[in-house]
């Protein structure tokens, strides 16, 4: 059977099929409130999201009762699968179950991007019988996941910026919220590009902050495709590797930012009207940092993760306004770098502790090592909030 994703089985392994599939043989359908109404149509169980996680699922349960005479979080190993990891890292086999669905779809996303046409004003590729703009195939590709997960509640994503009924239990069962393809814009300049999600318990989205999360996830599309994952109450920043049998597994543990000289400096023309932010641009350019900027928030910020040093910063002015939004991408990559050992800030707070007001709300975001948002908060509002030495730009 044809299917627009990467088939499984537990006895074959993983292989990416020809990008089409019969809209007639898809049959879950995604439960959206009567006011809201969705085009897509979501995948058949038995293909992209069926019988691999129904697998997991119990080698995930056989994992998580030999493990529970000893502690409660077993320390990960490079080198474990994705769903081995998921087993050390969180006794809940419902968030297990997200978490393995949304890299199902991630795999998916990848070939997508890696295959799209791109000519004059979007990159497109097929969707079953549809041609859509990647941004968008990736935007339906999610929400499928999230469908067939059985345990999410409400999700919405930055295309669709309404709260979507997923059919999933609000009593152990989750919220997501999304970026599908963060840096849509340059990929038919074949720049890294990438998906960001963050998980919440229960059934909201609005009156919660980023540090109630229980997850969140980036999965990059670039030279190598990666899930990068971060799960409250256990340490680090997890970065799983894309093999060419379609398995992540996973290669490296980040646990500290330190300091070093490598900035991102995002919406640079507020520097025009926003004075503290031309002086902390110019202090990273006479102290000789280096620039490492691509106009993607994913791999400029997960190059903070990678590499374990710098300073990604998007900074607001009178005439430059607000373009992050909390929801979708701040605040699930606030847990992922701070879960790795660095900080963030909005210039005053932590970018995880400011409650999300509204589905679209806006905010201006720095992320690094901690010398590095002191500086960030002293040089554009006088003062920071984070204990330690004075290192502002005139320092």
């Amino acid at each position: 059977m044809e299917t627009t994703g990467i088939m499984c089985s537990s006895g074959r392994g993983c292989f990416v099929p020809e990008a089409s599939a019969v809209s007639a043989q898809r049959s879950l359908a995604v439960l959206p409130p009567p006011s809201i109404s969705r085009s897509f149509k979501p995948f058949k169980s038995s293909s992209i999201f069926g019988e691999s996680l129904r697998t997991v699922a119990k080698s995930s349960a056989k994992l998580l009762k030999a493990k529970a005479s000893t502690s409660p979080v077993t320390k990960c190993e490079l080198g474990d699968s994705l769903e081995e990891f998921l087993a050390k890292a969180t006794p809940d086999k419902n968030l297990i179950r997200v978490m393995m669905c949304m890299g199902e779809a991630i795999r998916t996303i990848a070939f997508k991007v890696r295959t799209a046409s791109c000519g004059g004003t979007a990159c497109v590729n097929s969707f079953g019988d549809e041609q859509l703009a990647v941004d968008m195939l990736a935007d339906k590709l999610l929400f499928d996941a999230l469908t067939h997960s059985h345990f999410c509640k409400y999700a919405c994503s930055e295309e669709v910026p309404e709260l979507q009924d997923m059919g999933g239990p609000t009593e152990g069962g989750f919220s997501v919220a999304f970026d599908p393809l963060d840096g849509s814009s340059i990929v038919d300049t074949n720049f890294t590009v990438g998906t960001i999600f963050g998980v919440w318990p229960g059934d909201k989205l609005t009156g919660v902050t980023g540090r109630d999360q229980v997850a969140a996830a980036m999965g990059i599309y670039g030279p190598r495709t990666t899930y990068v994952i971060a799960i409250k109450g256990f340490p680090g920043t997890h970065e799983f590797l894309l093999l060419d049998e379609g398995k992540w597994q996973h290669v490296k543990e980040t646990t500290e930012i330190n300091e070093g000289k490598m900035f991102s400096p995002g919406n640079l023309r507020a520097t025009f009207d926003n004075a503290n932010y031309d002086k902390l641009v110019n202090y990273y350019v006479r102290e000789k940092y280096t620039l490492r900027y691509t106009g993607g928030m994913v791999p400029d910020v997960n190059q903070i993760i990678v590499k374990e040093k710098g300073v990604f910063t998007n900074v607001i002015s009178p005439t430059s306004k607000a373009k992050l939004r909390l929801l979708f991408e701040v605040a699930p990559l606030g847990l992922l770098v701070e879960n790795a050992g660095g900080y963030s800030s909005d210039g005053y707070i932590s970018v995880l502790d400011k409650e999300i007001t509204a589905l679209d709300e806006r905010t201006q975001v720095a992320y690094g090592s901690k010398n590095e948002i002191i500086r960030f908060e002293e040089t554009m509002y006088g003062k920071s909030r984070l204990a330690g030495t004075p290192v502002g730009a005139t320092a």
